[in-house]
């Protein structure tokens, strides 16, 4: 997974910058939060790219997001479709003031051919963040107050509370939250 920000030699793929303004709703300001539902190992993989993608590398969720807006992760399983299960919340982050921008992928083709060019966009995650089991919060959280709870995750990339988010922020980071 590289970020490429221009044409590959050889290549019909071109990598492509978001447009300037898109993606906000709400007004400028506005701080959001958002619950990205990725495998570890693809977590991973963007922790040390200090990136984000989401839903198989669309457009759509990745240009909602803007800078400062909180970013956690829940992974349930190790492999995109296989692996062991884990069922945690598994990085946190801040998305930087960087417009979304398309990568292209050596050698990684399409769904139906083509190159394929995820779009992404720069988080500074935290070094510091421990994986935090989703069963641990259950009781707290907005997200799983419902019987079914766990068919929202399917959606892949979702808006949370604040609430949400500083409850598995404080919980990520060890920190203590006042009564």
């Amino acid at each position: 997974m590289e970020a490429d920000h221009g044409r590959r030699p050889g290549r019909g793929c071109a990598a492509r910058s978001g447009g300037a303004g898109r993606g906000r709703r709400g007004g400028a300001g506005v701080t959001k939060y958002w619950l990205n539902v990725v495998s570890r190992e693809h977590v991973l993989r963007g922790v040390e790219l200090g990136i984000v993608q989401a839903n198989h590398g669309k457009r759509h969720g990745i240009e909602r997001m803007t800078p400062g807006d909180g970013l956690v992760y829940y992974s349930p399983r190790e492999g995109m479709r296989a692996g062991a299960p884990v069922r945690a919340f598994t990085a946190i982050g801040v998305v930087a003031d960087r417009p979304a921008w398309q990568a292209v992928m050596e050698g990684v083709a399409a769904p139906g051919g083509g190159c394929f060019e995820p779009w992404r966009r720069a988080v500074h995650y935290r070094t510091d963040a421990r994986e935090i089991p989703i069963e641990r919060l259950r009781a707290e959280l907005d997200l799983t107050s419902r019987p079914n709870w766990g068919i929202v995750l399917r959606r892949g990339l979702i808006e949370l509370s604040a609430h949400d988010f500083a409850v598995i922020s404080a919980a990520m980071l060890d920190e203590t939250t006042p009564a």
